[in-house]
């Protein structure tokens, strides 16, 4: 397949080195959105109805491997806003909780920040799930019960303290306490009972807090921002959805309209969501100079979806990939990613070009014709030639791929190397079935030829792996994977092999 496919020549749209304007980025990270829940994407194995996010598609531009940093929720969120890979902080497996302490260093420079000197207005809606500074009782980090949170105090490291102007939103994911708003520095009233939404995670909430009203408005002050803003004052939005993320919660006018079940339920909801956002943008004459993406944290959650139902009834959340959230296997990160340009990305083209979520800032910084400072965005790669019809320039050899339990893969254009025996996550086989099973203690797919990651190759292409593992192993010792001043990572040590022999 060509690397990008077009309909119209880009010469009609009369490409030059420079932009007419400077855009606004809208960037929509759905949680949990599995690549094969997008309808466009999934046509033969999808059954769910995603009318906005595939008419973003027939707009715009669609890349079928692109790839979450991790995947799990708080490693890929890091990754996005600061174009540097998870691993390299102490989060070394699984994601932060409700109270975790902040994963971005105060120095550490962000999208926002990096967007904000370039005179954008920034602001960040909904899920957070990066840690925050939280006011105690006792003086001490806020334990992992909220019981010595003081919920009048100013919060001392919350988005506002990493480039965004504005935040409202909440915590962690909608599964974690506190269930409670914030804006800004501070939480939106107190927390006077306790609520639980999703199995045993009962916790300190507010009276008005409810897990099906979360969705919506995050919707609403989404597009209320928007509204706000007025032309020719660049603005950056970065809107975190809670869904279709446990707790399935799913607004009563959408319950029932999948007839799949309510995760399809769910899917459908943020589908609406997206549009709304999308809408909104048109509606305020900004559609013409908006960059607005779509893409998602991570694979679908095999637990809360439900996936033997939805596979009974023919909707398939991973499409043909194997695995799903926490695995190596692309099921786990390789996600939907979908871009919107009018006039400067093609309408109804596809891209096949290996990007990953870390590549926001490079892009970024592409498209304003401007320099990041020397240790920003230290894994970043601007996938702006790919919008422009391009292959991507790269300096980068590989990406590299995170499990929830810590386990490593490195892709390089049709070879995979995963240092795992089994999933490295939640899908079986796990490490210890696998070791069970005495699978090799890594594996190599061909993924041109064998997408659904079947076959092993790992024992008959010794060079292939010996070649990807020096690559990954030099990225990791570098503190970047990109060309510049070699950083530092945040941890002495990092463990590429957490499954050894038998």
């Amino acid at each position: 397949m060509k690397t990008c496919i077009f309909a119209i020549t880009m010469v009609l749209f009369g490409w030059t080195t420079g932009w007419a304007d400077t855009p606004n980025i809208v960037y929509i990270l759905a949680d949990d959105l599995g690549y094969g829940d997008v309808h466009c994407l999934n046509p033969e194995r999808g059954k769910i109805d995603t009318p906005r996010m595939d008419q973003l598609a027939a707009q715009g531009m669609v890349f079928t491997d692109a790839h979450s940093s991790s995947a799990v929720c708080t490693p890929t969120r890091y990754g996005i806003l600061t174009g540097r890979y998870n691993w390299r902080t102490h989060l070394q497996t699984f994601v932060l909780m409700g109270y975790g302490q902040p994963l971005i260093d105060k120095d550490r420079v962000t999208v926002a920040d990096f967007l904000k000197g370039q005179d954008y207005h920034t602001a960040a809606v909904g899920k957070w799930h990066l840690g925050l500074g939280l006011p105690t009782t006792d003086g001490k980090p806020a334990n992992r019960q909220g019981s010595n949170v003081d919920w009048t105090g100013v919060i001392t490291d919350s988005p506002v303290h990493h480039g965004f102007d504005y935040f409202y939103g909440i915590s962690a994911s909608l599964d974690m306490h506190p269930y409670i708003y914030i804006e800004n520095d501070r939480f939106v009233g107190e927390c006077t009972v306790r609520k639980n939404f999703w199995q045993n995670r009962e916790g300190p909430a507010h009276a008005d807090f409810e897990a099906v009203d979360v969705l919506p408005e995050i919707g609403r002050k989404a597009t209320d921002y928007i509204k706000q803003q007025k032309a020719g004052e660049p603005f950056f939005l970065y809107v975190a959805l809670t869904s279709p993320h446990s707790p399935i919660s799913v607004a009563p006018e959408w319950q029932g309209k999948s007839e799949l079940g309510p995760y399809a339920d769910f899917v459908m909801q943020t589908d609406h969501v997206i549009g709304r956002i999308a809408d909104a943008v048109d509606a305020a004459g900004f559609g013409e100079n908006t960059l607005f993406v779509v893409t998602s944290d991570n694979g679908c959650s095999a637990n809360p979806s439900d996936a033997p139902a939805l596979e009974a009834q023919g909707h398939y959340s991973s499409a043909q990939y194997r695995g799903s959230k926490s695995d190596l296997w692309d099921g786990g990160h390789r996600i939907p990613f979908i871009v919107r340009w009018p006039n400067r990305v093609e309408a109804g083209s596809e891209c096949d070009q290996t990007i990953c979520l870390t590549d926001l800032m490079a892009t970024c910084s592409d498209i304003l014709g401007t320099s990041t400072p020397p240790t920003a965005g230290v894994d970043s790669v601007s996938f702006l030639p790919a919008l422009q019809g391009k292959p991507i320039v790269s300096t980068r050899n590989g990406v590299v791929h995170h499990s929830i339990s810590g386990h490593f893969a490195y892709r390089q254009g049709k070879w995979k190397l995963l240092l795992a025996r089994g999933s490295g996550g939640w899908t079986s086989p796990k490490e210890a079935e696998a070791a069970n099973q005495d699978a090799p203690m890594a594996q190599l797919y061909d993924m041109e030829n064998d997408p659904s990651e079947t076959t092993n190759l790992y024992a008959s292409q010794p060079e292939v792996v010996a070649r990807l593992l020096e690559q990954l192993e030099a990225d990791v010792a570098r503190g970047r994977s990109t060309d510049g001043v070699a950083d530092q990572n945040d941890v002495d040590r990092i463990k590429l092999w957490k499954s050894g022999p038998k």
